[in-house]
């Protein structure tokens, strides 16, 4: 799959923008703070529906004006479709997809699949569990999108238990209120954490394989999945189990006034030859890791959808080093790709033949070649 036409009006500083796309490699040269991770922005929330940089859609808007458009016109071997977001003052989304309206989000989840790689990725392995949480829940949002209801279910019945934790007295009603909000946090938990081993159960074995091939066969990465529930029977036996702990934890719960346990408080745990590379791993470690770990997510997302997603590499080139920063490029074989740099010396750009490369200044973006 690949974006072959991206529009935007009074998206982020881009009053009107129309972009053909090579449908294998991009570069977007510019200073920082001239719009080139806008673009990628963009491309991003085609996919998930969201930003990766903040969680209020109105700031999408250009400054003074009231509406962003943006479109994108996707080519998958099962045919083109046509994406399009309508963001209001008020945050407020309008989804069409080729010409009709949508009101449900995971009719066009999985449209096109895009998997993006900043330096910010490069902190999956040190900073904290959130990051990681994050990691996996985007992934399966784009390439399942009963994932994304049942999280967002998750979340919403997370916020009203903890909001009746911190107010909670002894009357009978609100205990019974309680133990149905934790019933439910049981049935949706149980269902995101059965996803998350899967995916994790996939990511461990293909970045076992990706991560000998950067460090020449000297180093054995491992992924797991940590929960203070028991995550290794059947669905019903993982709700048992959630639900055994909310019980059991009330009076902790009421406590701190939030749930101290569940999928949103879970873990990955990497290994490099046994030893956990979060606490004992070198920063040399820790970004190798990171890489196996995001190059792993394009080849699950194959596996799953039968087709490659799209790349978006945010200035992180300049991050790694030449061993590195060579295998991630080789790695690009038949994988449309969006490349930000600040220098296009960056980039060894001889070894592309295909190949587009644009300049972005102030707003405004010029193809170069």
């Amino acid at each position: 799959m690949y974006i072959d036409i991206l529009e935007l009006i009074n998206f982020r500083n881009y009053e009107k923008l129309e972009l053909k796309l090579n449908n294998k490699i991009n570069i977007f040269v510019g200073e920082n703070a001239q719009g080139k991770t806008n673009v990628l922005e963009a491309m991003y929330f085609l996919s998930s529906l969201k930003s990766h940089r903040t969680n209020r859609d109105k700031e999408l808007i250009l400054w003074n004006k009231n509406k962003a458009y943006l479109k994108g016109e996707i080519v998958k071997n099962l045919g083109n479709y046509r994406i399009e977001f309508l963001i209001d003052s008020e945050g407020k989304k309008q989804i069409k997809l080729n010409g009709v309206k949508i009101n449900k989000s995971s009719e066009v989840l999985g449209t096109v699949n895009t998997v993006i790689f900043s330096p910010e990725d490069l902190k999956l392995i040190k900073e904290g569990p959130s990051l990681r949480r994050r990691f996996i829940d985007n992934e399966l949002s784009q390439i399942r999108p009963k994932y994304h209801y049942i999280l967002s279910q998750y979340n919403k019945t997370l916020m009203q238990r903890n909001n009746l934790l911190k107010t909670l007295n002894n009357s009978t009603s609100n205990k019974a209120t309680l133990e149905i909000f934790s019933e439910q946090l049981a049935d949706y938990g149980s269902i995101i954490i059965q996803n998350r081993i899967e995916f994790v159960k996939k990511l461990s074995l293909i970045a076992r394989l990706i991560h000998r091939k950067i460090t020449d066969g000297k180093e054995e990465l491992d992924v797991l999945y940590k929960s203070d529930v028991d995550v290794n029977g059947k669905l019903s036996e993982i709700k048992e189990s959630l639900l055994k702990k909310y019980i059991e934890n009330v009076k902790d719960d009421l406590d701190k006034g939030f749930t101290l346990i569940g999928p949103h408080r879970d873990d990955l745990v990497i290994f490099i030859n046994g030893v956990d590379v979060r606490n004992f791993g070198s920063q040399g470690q820790q970004r190798t890791a990171a890489l196996s770990l995001k190059l792993s997510e394009l080849e699950i997302v194959k596996s799953e959808v039968g087709e490659y997603p799209v790349l978006l590499l945010d200035d992180v080139l300049s991050e790694l080093d030449p061993k590195r920063q060579f295998f991630l490029l080789n790695s690009l074989k038949d994988i449309q790709t969006i490349i930000t740099c600040t220098s296009i010396k960056d980039i060894d750009i001889k070894k592309f033949v295909e190949k587009s490369v644009f300049e972005v200044k102030k707003g405004t973006i010029v193809r170069l070649e």
